[in-house]
């Protein structure tokens, strides 16, 4: 089993900054590969980033791309997911996810509770 824990949300207006952290304890902490979802009031849970085991290789959505990024500290066990330039649509609650890269939710087999971003416009 491995356990998911999220960490880093808050409240933040537009055009700054946050960093979510994501701590993976639990069974082969550092072999998986991980993700990021997001989900607002009334909309699916939608892909936002996505790193491999070894952080050489990292995936985004259209949405984030050049505004955020992922990484990870193996030792740690621990991946973040750094937010600059925040828009009011960025607010939602973010969950990190274990066992893949894919944009597709259904591909990954451990998820967090989840941390709430909230961006003031």
């Amino acid at each position: 089993q491995v356990q998911l824990v999220e960490s880093g949300g808050g409240l933040v207006q537009a055009g700054g900054s946050l960093r979510l952290s994501c701590a993976i304890s639990g069974r082969a902490s550092s072999a998986y590969a991980m993700g990021w979802f997001r989900q607002a009031p009334g909309k699916e849970r939608e892909f936002v980033a996505s790193i491999t085991w070894s952080g050489r290789g990292t995936y985004y959505a259209d949405s984030v791309k050049g505004r955020f990024t992922v990484s990870r500290e193996n030792a740690k066990n621990t991946v973040y997911l750094q937010m600059n330039s925040l828009k009011p649509e960025d607010t939602a609650v973010y969950y990190c996810a274990a066992g893949s890269t894919s944009w597709d939710s259904q591909g990954y087999n451990y998820w967090g509770q989840g941390t709430q971003v909230t961006v003031s416009s």
